[in-house]
């Protein structure tokens, strides 16, 4: 039997190929939904608020409990996927997440939604992290940057598409065709991704070294090309070292801040809270804002809401191909650098005018945005097997929390400041991303045994 530095090795060794392609799209298209499912409360908002006559402050609950439930489901698939493995959890998740969402277009009032809102969000918080840590673990050291920024364009186009999509159906057909859309399709993928192969990585770190060694089989069937394994010394001294115990590596909580490991969790959890405090508390509350302080009618709303998602994309593309040459750090600072400038420049002198509102928004969103899926990224590569999914379902907690907070925020100072002061808050938030960013571990084009033992 092949020792578990000779199975790395070898999936090391394999380039981009159909079998990577086929895991990518049905692992994306549940990502796909999970944006969907997401967002589509943002675009249903306009229209409820009026038919059910809906507080300030009950929009930023509706909105809220959305992330209190994605920080349970981070948290338990998380758990899940490290004793149960990464496809079985993603595929939970995703069931979760898509009867949830059926379950919003059969509610009536603004209690029943909430509560719905609360469970779905357990099955979209769980999704996620765990389809991250899978499409990371499959990749090999060189150019796994754009492998997974390329899987990872299908949240942001999940975003766009769930905008595009809402400005199109609600004013139409009224706001529950939006979750019939989003809870349909979730439930044909779950059965999709239960016919996935699981992480090789995740098997040869429990032990089950035969089962992995069947699926780099596969993996190495799917292309004759094969490519040097790029190992250094830290690198064979890593897999070697784990060669010595076949039995399964446990996972514990506790090491996520061990001597080790407690600066990159305190970096990546600070990084996590200020990105998606700034991005999901514009992404909620702009059409809201569009229509109500700007007085923009809701179609016009709608599709003023989604260019921030447009702006996501085309950001996100360009990183793509060049994240593995100028590296996470760089970027990291850069973009919300560039941010918090353009929300400070808002929020000091240009928040009464809609049309410079829709541009800086826009860009500000589309640059901090394409660091949430640098975040996706990073986090994995930060941690070992063992206690990848852990790593990055805590992580993300973070993102829920600060993602809760944000629109309660928005909300109240909305009512009791304007707009003006919600940008500059946005601003700040920036300011510290970017400060923080400055302390992140540089990995691009390094094997993940190699950057974290």
């Amino acid at each position: 039997m092949s020792t578990p530095a000779d199975l790395i090795a070898r999936l090391e060794s394999v380039p981009f190929s159909k079998w990577h392609l086929r895991a990518r799209v049905i692992m994306g298209s549940a990502t796909f939904f999970d944006a969907f499912d997401a967002l589509s409360l943002a675009f249903v908002l306009p229209v409820l608020v009026r038919q059910w006559q809906i507080s300030s402050a009950e929009i930023g609950w509706l909105i809220s409990v959305g992330y209190l439930g994605q920080f349970a489901g981070a948290l338990l698939f998380g758990g899940l996927a490290e004793r149960y493995g990464r496809v079985r959890s993603a595929a939970g998740a995703t069931a979760l997440m898509s009867v949830m969402t059926l379950a919003c277009a059969a509610t009536g009032s603004f209690p029943a939604l909430l509560a719905v809102r609360l469970i779905q969000g357990i099955g979209v918080g769980g999704e996620m992290p765990v389809a991250a840590v899978y499409i990371n673990e499959l990749s090999r050291a060189h150019g796994r940057g754009r492998y997974f920024l390329l899987y990872e364009m299908i949240f942001p186009i999940g975003l766009m598409a769930t905008g595009q999509i809402g400005a199109l159906v609600v004013p139409s057909f009224g706001w529950q065709v939006m979750f019939l859309i989003g809870g349909i399709p979730g439930l044909l993928i779950t059965f999709l991704l239960l016919r996935l192969p699981e992480s090789p990585r995740w098997l040869i770190s429990k032990g089950r070294l035969a089962e992995a060694e069947s699926i780099i089989e596969q993996v190495e069937a799917s292309t004759p090309v094969r490519l040097k394994p790029e190992t250094t010394s830290v690198a064979a001294e890593v897999v070697s070292g784990s060669s010595r115990t076949v039995g399964p590596e446990k996972s514990r909580w506790s090491e996520l801040l061990s001597p080790f490991y407690r600066h990159r969790t305190l970096v990546v959890w600070s990084l996590w809270a200020t990105a998606y405090f700034i991005t999901n508390g514009l992404n909620n509350w702009m059409p809201t804002l569009y229509n109500r302080v700007y007085h923009l009618s809701i179609p016009e709303s709608l599709r003023a809401g989604t260019l921030t998602n447009v702006a996501q994309v085309a950001l996100l593309l360009v990183c793509a191909f060049v994240i593995d040459r100028i590296g996470r750090r760089r970027w990291t600072v850069a973009c919300f650098t560039a941010g918090a400038l353009l929300l400070a420049a808002l929020g000091s002198f240009a928040a009464h005018s809609v049309t410079a509102v829709i541009v800086l928004v826009t860009l500000s969103y589309g640059l901090i945005g394409s660091v949430n899926a640098v975040l996706y990224l990073y986090t994995p590569e930060i941690y070992p097997t063992r206690m990848r999914a852990l790593g990055t379902g805590s992580a993300t907690c973070w993102l829920r929390l600060s993602s809760a907070a944000g629109p309660l925020l928005v909300g109240y100072l909305v009512e009791t400041s304007g707009t003006a002061a919600v940008f500059l808050m946005f601003a700040a938030a920036g300011v510290v991303g970017a400060i923080t960013g400055t302390l992140m571990l540089e990995t691009r084009n390094r094997r993940l045994e190699e950057i974290a033992p």
